[in-house]
């Protein structure tokens, strides 16, 4: 190996979500609505402009995404009240559904196991008709 590169050469967006999407399993807007009312934490990883454009979903937790590691790593210092186990369930959602495979991917390195996120993102969530506030 030349430069610490991998022999394989480097490894293109949609072959990165394919591995890490094949670490665990998404789910679909009305599967996080039933895992919210079960007591998952629903994580709009969002722009503050798309929240201000198309609103929110009653009851998430608003984490910008460069902050996102620091707010629900349990041992963390600057973590959210809500991160309160390596054991809770959360959904991370985005705005269509990549930005938040890539998050899943860094929860679970903090030890995260049950992170997962909304196949289709907001868009999706929105779409199904599930609710959303101005």
């Amino acid at each position: 190996m030349s430069g610490g590169r991998n022999r394989q050469g480097p490894v293109g967006i949609d072959e990165l979500l394919g591995r890490v999407r094949d670490g665990y399993e998404r789910i679909g807007p009305q599967e996080a609505a039933a895992a919210a009312a079960e007591g998952a934490l629903l994580v709009d990883i969002r722009y503050a402009s798309l929240r201000e454009k198309d609103g929110l979903i009653p009851g998430a937790l608003v984490v910008e995404r460069n902050e996102l590691e620091w707010r629900l790593d349990p041992q963390g210092s600057h973590r959210a009240p809500q991160a309160v186990s390596h054991d809770l369930r959360v959904v991370v959602i985005c705005n269509e559904g990549y930005a938040s495979s890539l998050a899943v991917a860094s929860l679970r390195q903090l030890g995260l196991h049950r992170a997962t996120d909304l196949t289709g993102g907001f868009q999706a969530w929105r779409a199904a008709g599930l609710p959303v506030t101005l």
